[in-house]
C-alpha cells in the first residue's frame, strides 16, 4: 500500500471515529444555550481538522504519486491532503450536528464554517511544516483557526439566532464580519501550500 493510499486510510478510519462520536451526543439538549453550544462544537471540529491534517502531512515525509511527472507530485499531495481531511471534517460535521438537532440552517452553517477553515487548515499544515517544520504547521494552524472561530462566534453574538436556534443570513455583516477573514484564510492558505511546494521541490 503506498503513501497516499496510507492517508486515505487513516481519514477513513478517523471518519469512521468521529461520526460514531454522535451517537452519544444524540441525547444532548442545548437549552437556551445555543451560542455556547454552536462555538464549542466549532471548536471541536477545528481541532480535529488540524490532528487529521497532521496525521495525513506525516505522510508526505516521502513522496506519494511517484508514476507522475516530478514538478507536479507536491502540488497533487498537497491537494490530495486538503481533499482527505476537507472530506472528513464535512461528514464529521453533519453526522454531529445532526446528532445534536441544530436547525437545518445552523447546521449548514456548522458546515460551511467548519469545512471552511479545514480546507484553509489542512494546506497550511502540509505547506508551512514542508517548508519550516512541524512548529511553523502548528503556530499557523492555531492563529487560524482562533481567528476563523471568532469571528464566526462574533457574528452570532451580534446577529443572533432566530426561531428554534435558526441561523440569522444578514448579507451585510457576513460581508464585514465574516468574509474578509474567510478571504485572508484563503489567501494564507494558497501561499502556503505555494511555499511548501516551493521548498520540497528545492
Amino acid at each position: 500500500m503506498g503513501r497516499s493510499e496510507r492517508a486515505a486510510l487513516d481519514a477513513l478510519v478517523w471518519t469512521l471515529v468521529g461520526v460514531t462520536a454522535a451517537i452519544p451526543m444524540l441525547g444532548w439538549r442545548s437549552g437556551d444555550e445555543p451560542l455556547a453550544l454552536a462555538t464549542v462544537h466549532l471548536s471541536a471540529l477545528v481541532l480535529y481538522g488540524f490532528a487529521l491534517s497532521f496525521r495525513v502531512a506525516g505522510r508526505t515525509d516521502r513522496e506519494w504519486f511517484t508514476g507522475v511527472r516530478a514538478q507536479w507530485r507536491p502540488w497533487l499531495t498537497g491537494v490530495w491532503a486538503v481533499v482527505l481531511v476537507t472530506g472528513s471534517v464535512g461528514l464529521v460535521t453533519l453526522a454531529t450536528s445532526a446528532a445534536l438537532r441544530y436547525e437545518p440552517s445552523m447546521q449548514y452553517l456548522q458546515v460551511l464554517s467548519a469545512v471552511d477553515i479545514a480546507w484553509a487548515g489542512a494546506a497550511i499544515v502540509v505547506g508551512l511544516r514542508w517548508w519550516r517544520g512541524s512548529r511553523a504547521a502548528l503556530v499557523g494552524a492555531a492563529f487560524l483557526g482562533a481567528v476563523c472561530v471568532w469571528s464566526i462566534w462574533r457574528y452570532l453574538v451580534v446577529v443572533g439566532f432566530g426561531p428554534e436556534g435558526a441561523w440569522v443570513v444578514d448579507g451585510g455583516r457576513i460581508l464585514t464580519m465574516v468574509l474578509p477573514y474567510d478571504t485572508a484564510a484563503a489567501v494564507m492558505a494558497v501561499t502556503a501550500l505555494w511555499l511548501g511546494v516551493r521548498a520540497r521541490r528545492s
